[in-house]
């Protein structure tokens, strides 16, 4: 009876397919072993992941529409969008205005005979900067307020007093400069304030009496060492022949919510009108902004059954509540009336409609009537921020959506991390086995091949 071990083509094939001594793909085979066996946990990550993202996508993209439209918010909240005026002046060389507040609609005719200004005085002249003026104590005064510098031989040149002045911390409104004429050097005292009250005195007392020549009192009949070149005065005005004065030129005390910047004398009439283009502008902006967020809400939450694909946000219950509640505040009434009073509709799709005709009517009486609606407690600029507070910032709703869904990646990067060690070690324990296995089967291969030899040479034996 013949032994066929090993001779047979299939064990023969078997043995002689593997490895370096068996034939075997040991790295392909451990890859796709620890693939087969990674890819459940793998494909829930990826998932899980992809989810994750594309909500804070999503999130991100609701966010800053919600913020976007808490700016557009901002003018029709504080007012400022319905009580604009525009201020014209006739002759702006004499006077310019601009509102500061809400001033009423009218004309004014405003004369100007006298602008406010400083007291400015020269000393008499000096052969230089350099030249020592006296010593003694200088005082300077204004108003109520006065400092003293007391100057000796080391500190007491027109120049060095110059310094003093100019340095001194408690200097009241007085600066000093050196000028050069053709006569000599001359110390010139300027008040850093317009108007009568606060010309300055210049004194002197002690020392060796030079200080004198620096002395000044408006209110002196002599002895005035400085010569005056402008006095400190009030500027003189009216305002349809009601007389006014003022310390300075720019008054914003005369009109109510103006203020009047005097140039110089003359007349000028003054117009104040309504501008009703920046409430036009501000309400025109929230109707986009609001369309916008419509648009990515819509977006966000569509199906199409054609292709079956779904929006990002479909069905969630914090962008639905989202777009309910502001279409039922934007759709609801404000102070007993609508946004439809002023032109501003809603749409069936959701979004709003703005009718400029009827905004411009609603907003002909100065914007007291959109203003009212948008304003107090009750109106729509209330209503709506509140609501936006509550969504938008650092503590809101989406604010906590979006760490909820940083914690969940956080987490899923966790998982990743742990998954790809095992497989690190799977693979590693694979490779072992299977290298382990392609060395026996090398041996059993080397084995098969003696007995086939011995075989062979037995076999050939018989046959003689």
């Amino acid at each position: 009876m013949a032994i066929t071990v090993g001779s047979t083509t299939p064990t023969s094939g078997l043995l002689t397919s593997m490895g370096v001594g068996s034939g075997i793909d040991v790295g392909t085979l451990v890859t796709t072993l620890v693939n087969a066996k990674k890819k459940p946990q793998q494909d829930q990550i990826t998932s899980q992941s992809a989810l994750a993202n594309t909500q804070l996508s999503a999130l991100g993209q609701v966010g800053a529409a919600l913020s976007a439209l808490q700016s557009a918010m901002a003018p029709l909240t504080d007012g400022s969008a319905f009580n604009a005026r525009t201020v014209s002046s006739g002759d702006s060389t004499v006077l310019a205005a601009s509102a500061n507040g809400s001033p009423v609609s009218g004309n004014y005719r405003i004369v100007v005979s006298q602008l406010a200004t400083s007291l400015k005085a020269s000393s008499g002249a000096f052969a230089d900067a350099n030249t020592k003026v006296g010593t003694g104590t200088l005082t300077l005064a204004v108003g109520g307020q006065s400092m003293s510098l007391s100057l000796d031989a080391g500190n007491n040149s027109l120049a060095q007093i110059r310094d003093a002045i100019n340095k001194a911390s408690d200097n009241p409104g007085v600066s000093a400069t050196i000028v050069n004429g053709s006569d000599g050097a001359h110390l010139v005292l300027s008040g850093t304030r317009t108007g009568a009250a606060n010309g300055f005195t210049v004194s002197s007392s002690g020392g060796d009496g030079g200080l004198a020549a620096l002395s000044y009192d408006a209110a002196a009949s002599s002895g005035n060492a400085l010569s005056v070149i402008t006095t400190a005065q009030d500027a003189e005005y009216t305002i349809d022949g009601l007389a006014g004065r003022s310390a300075g030129n720019s008054i914003s005390s005369a009109i109510d919510g103006l203020t009047l910047n005097l140039a110089k004398v003359g007349e000028s009439t003054l117009a104040v009108a309504n501008d009703s283009s920046k409430a036009t502008s501000a309400l025109t902006n929230l109707v986009n902004t609001y369309n916008s967020f419509v648009g990515i809400y819509q977006n966000l939450t569509r199906y199409d059954a054609t292709s079956g694909t779904a929006g990002a946000m479909l069905g969630d219950a914090t962008l639905n509540s989202i777009n309910s509640t502001l279409s039922r505040i934007i759709g609801g009434t404000a102070n007993g009336a609508t946004l439809s009073s002023i032109g501003i509709s809603l749409q069936v799709d959701g979004t709003l409609k703005l009718d400029s005709g009827k905004l411009a009517g609603a907003l002909g009486d100065g914007g007291r009537q959109v203003g009212n609606l948008f304003g107090g407690d009750n109106g729509f600029a209330a209503q709506l921020n509140t609501q936006l507070n509550s969504w938008v910032g650092s503590s809101g709703v989406l604010a906590n959506r979006t760490d909820s869904i940083g914690l969940q990646l956080k987490d899923l990067t966790t998982q990743q991390a742990t998954l790809d060690s095992r497989m690190a070690d799977l693979t590693a324990r694979y490779q072992a086995q299977f290298s382990a296995l392609d060395t026996l089967m090398s041996k059993l291969n080397s084995t098969s091949s003696y007995l086939q030899q011995q075989f062979d040479a037995l076999t050939n034996s018989n046959k003689k």
